[in-house]
């Protein structure tokens, strides 16, 4: 019965230890980020460094990761490989600009800039003009030649 109890004053030393020091790399991690270091790369890493050994006491002692057989890493295997992998398959879409950006409007903007270069609607005429005529599809925002118009959806 006294081993029982002993025991459990071990790991109440342990677990108020543990707890101790998670305070300590909490107090450290705002004294990094009030201190205004310089460089910005020191400062995330100190934060990151901080936040790996809260995470390893957290998982060793409170998960009691610490007192798991060699079991526990093949259970940990699958969930690696997704970690190592799901970036490699996202890669073509987001990492790589996989999609081009496109602008329909282009188009129909270099056909006018080459019919304006070839003397159909240059300064006389009512399809260069700004703004154009309303009654031929024309606006007031001075975009030219507006009479190709896509048709409506319904």
């Amino acid at each position: 019965m006294s081993d029982h109890h002993d025991e459990y004053h071990s790991h109440g030393k342990l677990y108020l230890s543990v707890f101790l020091a998670l305070c300590g790399f909490t107090a450290i991690s705002i004294v990094a980020d009030l201190v205004h270091i310089p460089n910005r790369a020191m400062l995330i890493g100190i934060v990151l460094s901080v936040a790996v050994c809260k995470a390893l006491c957290v998982l060793l002692i409170f998960m009691h990761l610490k007192f798991e057989r060699a079991w526990k890493y093949l259970l940990l295997a699958p969930t690696f490989i997704l970690a190592c992998t799901i970036p490699f398959a996202l890669a073509p879409d987001v990492g790589m600009h996989y999609y081009t950006v496109s602008v329909p409007q282009l188009a129909e903007y270099e056909s006018q800039q080459a019919h304006k270069g070839d003397g159909h609607g240059g300064h006389g005429s009512d399809h260069g003009a700004k703004g154009g005529d309303k009654a031929h599809g024309g606006t007031d925002h001075g975009g030219g030649d507006h009479s190709h118009k896509a048709p409506e959806k319904h």
